[in-house]
């Protein structure tokens, strides 16, 4: 039987792309105001997950990525699940929470089905466009992949997720600028951070000795098992 082994960097970027995924989540249950612009409170770590899987598909390719990917998918719908239930059980007669609980954990359901969408297609070809950049430019180029991977990822990802997540809650004309606006926001994260992005990839490349080229890969994101 093939065993199949990851580096500690492998395992500690795919539990902290997890993290993300979960809190992002519940975070998006809120929509913030600043300076005029419209958004939810998923922006302050939903874009760290995007970085996290340049990151991966830079150093360990399209395979690696699929499988944290499909991972976020699952630990995701855990939660969710586990919600649902917590939400169903009585709450205790002298407890006051339970409106504002329901409110966050009774919408997650809607959020978490938008969320679950956009996030497994603007992630998949997030990690798409960074795997096929990369062979076309024989591994050079790595700000310009990360920044433009990521901006087709993250309008996708935008033009998935508001519509079904609040739409007939929120205004049309609302919900067309906070798309806008959570696409070009969240790019504008990615390049803010890019120097640490490109610290971090030197670093993990150079202590786990991995720069894989994806050649001759299936990009058919249900083969999970082929690593």
């Amino acid at each position: 039987m093939q065993r199949t082994t990851v580096s500690v960097p492998f395992m500690l970027l795919g539990i902290l792309f997890n993290v993300c995924l979960v809190a992002a989540n519940l975070l998006e249950t809120k929509v913030i105001q600043f300076a005029g612009v419209t958004a939810t409170a998923g922006l302050i770590v939903f874009p760290v997950s995007y970085i996290i899987n340049d990151c991966i598909a830079e150093v360990w390719g399209f395979k690696k990525a699929r499988l944290i990917i499909w991972s976020g998918f699952a630990s995701n719908f855990l939660v969710i699940a586990f919600a649902q239930i917590a939400t169903a059980l009585p709450a205790a007669p002298y407890w006051n929470g339970e409106e504002a609980f329901n409110f966050v954990f009774g919408l997650a359901p809607r959020i978490a089905i938008a969320s679950l969408l956009a996030f497994l297609v603007g992630s998949f070809l997030n990690a798409y466009v960074m795997s096929k950049m990369k062979l076309a430019s024989q591994g050079k180029n790595f700000s310009l992949r990360a920044v433009l991977s990521t901006l087709v990822g993250e309008s996708a990802d935008s033009l998935i997720f508001f519509p079904i997540a609040f739409g007939g809650l929120i205004p049309g004309n609302e919900l067309l600028i906070m798309i806008m606006t959570q696409a070009v926001l969240k790019s504008l994260y990615e390049v803010i951070i890019l120097p640490i992005t490109i610290c971090i990839v030197r670093y993990i490349k150079k202590v786990d000795g991995s720069d894989v080229f994806d050649e001759h890969i299936s990009y058919n994101v249900l083969r999970v098992n082929d690593l």
